[in-house]
């Protein structure tokens, strides 16, 4: 498998490329609009075909990228079903499949930061890679304090599915402030200072006393990319 992590440094964002050598066959994960042309630049230069461009949740930080993406490459753009983006070429749901040539992405349903939040699962033989969108960040948590956020469904979205996959387990985050590239579920357990609590109730009361200003684009991120990326709603 090729992949790729980028960065965009204005919002610290990554995202993923996923490309099947075989089929030349792309699945891209969180593009951000102001990465589109380096995107494009990527794929071409690795003779990948881009398939189907995703987004694990309704960001509220960046402006996505689905939209200009499938314009250029005719790409199939995804959400969870519970997104409000009538712009989408399709949606998908907790348990649902995503291919691209021999490429399978588990779709897991893991609300907390928001509502149509997922999380993305690759199994392999050494513990599998988890894409985790906002839900598990390295040394953190995804925010729950807007967007129909809920400290208790996260929770119950990293304690009952995310930890549960193998230690060894890859995680790739949506998102990182502090420098880190990756992590592993075993390392997260050990180490994230928001997973060492006993019970739900303990979560929440955490959640509840962050104390975080409210991202800078957020009244202009939300409804540009419940309409792919368009600034216009025009999509």
């Amino acid at each position: 498998m090729i992949f790729r992590q980028l960065f965009d440094p204005e919002s610290s964002t990554y995202s993923y490329l996923l490309g099947d050598e075989e089929t030349r066959q792309a699945i891209l994960i969180d593009s951000v609009l102001g990465s589109a042309e380096h995107t494009l630049l990527l794929l071409e230069q690795l003779d990948l075909k881009l398939c189907i461009a995703l987004d694990s949740h309704t960001h509220a930080d960046h402006i996505t990228g689905l939209g200009a993406l499938r314009d250029r490459t005719g790409c199939t753009t995804m959400m969870g079903a519970q997104a409000v983006a009538s712009c989408l070429t399709a949606t998908f749901k907790d348990g649902d499949q995503i291919t691209a040539g021999d490429i399978k992405l588990e779709v897991i349903y893991s609300p907390g930061h928001t509502d149509d939040s997922y999380s993305f699962y690759l199994p392999n033989e050494t513990g599998g890679i988890l894409f985790s969108g906002d839900t598990l960040l390295i040394r953190g948590t995804g925010r729950t304090d807007f967007q129909n956020g809920d400290a208790a469904q996260q929770y119950n979205s990293l304690f009952n599915r995310l930890l549960k996959l193998p230690d060894s387990c890859s995680v790739y985050p949506g998102h990182d402030y502090k420098g880190w590239t990756m992590s592993t579920i075993g390392e997260e357990k050990r180490n994230n200072p928001r997973l060492q609590i006993s019970n739900q109730g303990e979560y929440v009361d955490l959640m509840d006393s962050l104390d975080l200003p409210s991202p800078k684009l957020m009244d202009v991120a939300v409804p540009a990319n419940q309409a792919c990326g368009n600034t216009q709603q025009q999509l």
